[in-house]
């Protein structure tokens, strides 16, 4: 079985929400969901830097300021 790409992913799961409101309209997706990604983003990534802001950031192409304000929205710190 061949993993799905991320994109496929997110479009599949798009679907769904779509069917899911049953014909209601959508409001704020951008915002929902970035912040529906966002978080398990950098949960995996800051693992994966076990721990090492510096070096996530780095992955990430962000300054690390701006990866401790997300990590701190998002009560990762």
């Amino acid at each position: 079985m061949t993993p799905k790409t991320i994109d496929a992913c997110v479009r599949e799961n798009l679907e769904t929400y779509f069917h899911d409101l049953d014909g209601e309209e959508p409001h704020s997706m951008h915002e929902m969901l970035i912040q529906v990604v966002e978080k398990p983003l950098l949960e995996v990534v800051m693992k994966h830097a076990a721990g090492n802001q510096s070096k996530a950031a780095e992955w990430l192409g962000i300054n690390r300021n701006t990866l401790r304000r997300k990590l701190t929205e998002h009560k990762l710190l």
